[in-house]
Protein backbone atom coordinates (compact mmCIF):
# COMPACT_ATOMS: atom_id res chain seq x y z
CA UNK A 1 0.00 0.00 0.00
CA UNK A 2 1.36 3.22 -0.95
CA UNK A 3 1.38 6.23 1.15
CA UNK A 4 -1.39 7.71 -0.92
CA UNK A 5 -3.57 5.28 -0.80
CA UNK A 6 -2.98 4.83 3.06
CA UNK A 7 -3.82 8.76 3.73
CA UNK A 8 -6.93 8.33 1.59
CA UNK A 9 -7.60 5.25 3.84
CA UNK A 10 -7.08 7.08 7.01
CA UNK A 11 -9.26 9.60 5.97
CA UNK A 12 -12.22 6.99 5.77
CA UNK A 13 -11.42 5.45 8.92
CA UNK A 14 -11.58 8.23 11.04
CA UNK A 15 -14.59 9.56 9.05
CA UNK A 16 -16.37 6.28 9.87
CA UNK A 17 -15.09 6.63 13.80
CA UNK A 18 -16.86 9.37 13.95
CA UNK A 19 -19.93 8.85 12.64
CA UNK A 20 -22.59 8.47 15.68
CA UNK A 21 -25.14 6.60 13.52
CA UNK A 22 -23.70 3.88 11.89
CA UNK A 23 -20.11 3.65 13.31
CA UNK A 24 -20.05 0.02 13.30
CA UNK A 25 -21.25 -0.38 9.42
CA UNK A 26 -19.39 2.08 8.38
CA UNK A 27 -16.03 0.88 9.60
CA UNK A 28 -16.55 -2.70 8.57
CA UNK A 29 -16.66 -1.52 5.17
CA UNK A 30 -13.65 0.49 5.48
CA UNK A 31 -12.09 -2.39 6.95
CA UNK A 32 -12.59 -4.40 3.94
CA UNK A 33 -11.13 -1.96 1.58
CA UNK A 34 -8.12 -2.45 3.67
CA UNK A 35 -8.08 -6.19 4.36
CA UNK A 36 -8.25 -7.39 0.42
CA UNK A 37 -5.54 -9.12 -2.06
CA UNK A 38 -3.59 -9.27 1.35
CA UNK A 39 -1.07 -11.64 2.04
CA UNK A 40 -0.73 -13.12 6.43
CA UNK A 41 2.17 -13.03 7.57
CA UNK A 42 1.20 -13.51 10.91
CA UNK A 43 0.93 -11.87 14.02
CA UNK A 44 0.51 -12.35 17.69
CA UNK A 45 0.38 -10.30 20.93
CA UNK A 46 1.72 -11.93 24.39
CA UNK A 47 1.73 -10.17 27.70
CA UNK A 48 4.08 -11.52 30.73
CA UNK A 49 1.27 -13.79 32.05
CA UNK A 50 1.09 -16.01 28.78
CA UNK A 51 -2.80 -16.65 27.67
CA UNK A 52 -4.36 -19.94 27.01
CA UNK A 53 -3.32 -21.98 24.28
CA UNK A 54 -0.34 -18.87 23.08
CA UNK A 55 1.97 -21.89 22.87
CA UNK A 56 -0.13 -24.02 20.88
CA UNK A 57 -0.89 -21.21 18.56
CA UNK A 58 2.66 -20.12 17.90
CA UNK A 59 3.72 -23.53 17.26
CA UNK A 60 1.11 -24.19 15.25
CA UNK A 61 2.08 -21.07 13.08
CA UNK A 62 5.95 -22.31 13.12
CA UNK A 63 4.83 -25.76 11.75
CA UNK A 64 2.74 -23.94 8.70
CA UNK A 65 5.63 -22.19 7.95
CA UNK A 66 5.03 -18.62 9.44
CA UNK A 67 8.00 -16.79 10.57
CA UNK A 68 7.85 -14.73 13.71
CA UNK A 69 9.49 -11.97 15.28
CA UNK A 70 9.48 -11.04 18.69
CA UNK A 71 8.64 -7.30 19.17
CA UNK A 72 8.65 -5.87 22.66
CA UNK A 73 9.03 -2.13 24.39
CA UNK A 74 10.19 -4.18 27.70
CA UNK A 75 13.43 -5.53 28.88
CA UNK A 76 15.14 -7.92 26.26
CA UNK A 77 15.52 -9.98 29.28
CA UNK A 78 11.85 -10.69 29.73
CA UNK A 79 11.19 -10.61 25.75
CA UNK A 80 13.70 -13.69 25.15
CA UNK A 81 12.73 -15.03 28.38
CA UNK A 82 8.48 -14.82 27.13
CA UNK A 83 9.87 -15.84 23.92
CA UNK A 84 11.39 -19.24 25.29
CA UNK A 85 8.00 -19.80 27.46
CA UNK A 86 5.86 -20.05 24.68
CA UNK A 87 8.23 -21.90 21.77
CA UNK A 88 8.74 -18.92 19.74
CA UNK A 89 12.48 -19.38 20.87
CA UNK A 90 14.43 -22.45 21.30
CA UNK A 91 18.24 -23.13 21.92
CA UNK A 92 18.66 -24.36 18.33
CA UNK A 93 17.84 -20.85 16.67
CA UNK A 94 19.77 -17.79 16.11
CA UNK A 95 18.61 -15.13 17.56
CA UNK A 96 19.40 -11.31 16.56
CA UNK A 97 18.48 -8.78 19.17
CA UNK A 98 17.68 -5.40 17.97
CA UNK A 99 18.40 -2.88 21.08
CA UNK A 100 19.81 0.09 19.11
CA UNK A 101 17.49 1.73 17.12
CA UNK A 102 20.62 3.46 14.90
CA UNK A 103 21.16 0.01 13.78
CA UNK A 104 18.00 -1.80 13.70
CA UNK A 105 17.12 -1.25 9.34
CA UNK A 106 21.14 -2.23 8.83
CA UNK A 107 20.59 -5.19 11.13
CA UNK A 108 17.04 -6.29 10.00
CA UNK A 109 18.39 -6.72 6.39
CA UNK A 110 21.59 -8.91 7.24
CA UNK A 111 19.65 -10.75 9.18
CA UNK A 112 17.03 -11.11 6.33
CA UNK A 113 19.70 -12.37 4.06
CA UNK A 114 20.64 -14.92 6.00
Amino acid sequence: MTEEEYRAWESEYESACSDLREKEERLEEVYAKLECDLELLGSTAIEDRLQENVAKTIEDLKTAGVKLWVLTGDKVETAVNIGFSCTILNAKMDQFLLTKLETVQEDIQLGLKE
